[in-house]
């Protein structure tokens, strides 16, 4: 997942994406370079294209370039949408706020720590299996449910609304779960402005995610976070090296 991360933030070509829902107007999929250097002057009009390692030019495993720029569109609308997560999680451990009810069945509590990563290591096991889980449904959900694939000219960053005849407790639509009047009618020049701001956002806080853990990791490393963010004694890259495989 880090390194997808890393490759998603590399491609400043990539797209805006489309979280759409059902009955929501189509909005246009780019899926060629040409129309990757059009659409990334909206997105920083100072960079317009970087793509330094020709990741738009790629054909993976045998698709065609339009798929691979599929690919790689998704890839980093999912990286942007976690790391923009992963960035508020990790402000919300670092304060010590946690949810005022116990955390498991037998009345254990939430742990106060100091850093996300702390928080994830002093967890018990079910609740990582519990996580992975469900993030693992997540992307079976998102794959089988959502008509035309990603890579076949689908909407990029679109999450199907969760079928009452599959799900237990009805539909819900997780673009707009409410839902709010506001998002069901937007105009088509509102729906493009909304594309273009979360894929900035996701892009930021991957960057912003990436300077926590490596102030974490190597303290001093970003100095603006100096004396900020503590130290981790953990391995970033080994999540399950405390619980399923611990290191000798």
């Amino acid at each position: 997942m880090m390194k997808l991360a890393t490759i998603a933030a590399i491609l400043g070509s990539a797209a805006a994406f489309a979280p759409a829902q059902t009955g929501r107007a189509p909005t246009a999929v780019s899926e060629s370079k040409a129309d990757l250097e059009v659409l990334a002057k909206k997105l920083n009009p100072i960079v317009p294209f970087f793509d330094p390692l020709g990741l738009a030019d790629q054909e993976f495993w045998g698709e065609s370039n339009e798929a691979t720029i599929g690919f790689l569109r998704e890839s980093e609308v999912k990286h942007g949408r976690i790391a923009m997560f992963a960035f508020v999680g990790y402000i919300v451990h670092a304060n010590g706020i946690t949810w005022p009810w116990a955390m498991t069945l037998a009345g254990d509590p939430f742990p106060k720590v100091s850093s996300a990563p702390e928080a994830w290591d002093a967890i018990p096991e079910a609740a990582k299996l519990q996580i992975v889980l469900f993030i693992g449904f997540l992307e079976y959900w998102r794959e089988v449910a959502s008509g035309t694939h990603y890579m076949k000219g689908g909407k990029i960053g679109y999450f199907p609304p969760f079928d009452a005849k599959y799900i237990p407790g009805g539909a819900l639509n997780l673009y707009n779960p409410f839902p709010r009047k506001d998002i069901a009618v937007m105009t088509d020049a509102d729906k493009e402005r909304r594309l273009v701001s979360e894929i900035n956002n996701g892009r930021l806080a991957m960057i912003g995610i990436f300077g926590f853990i490596s102030e974490g990791a190597v303290e001093g490393s970003v100095p603006a976070l100096k004396g900020i963010i503590p130290h981790y004694d953990g391995d970033f890259m080994a999540p399950f090296a405390t619980n399923f495989f611990p290191t000798p």
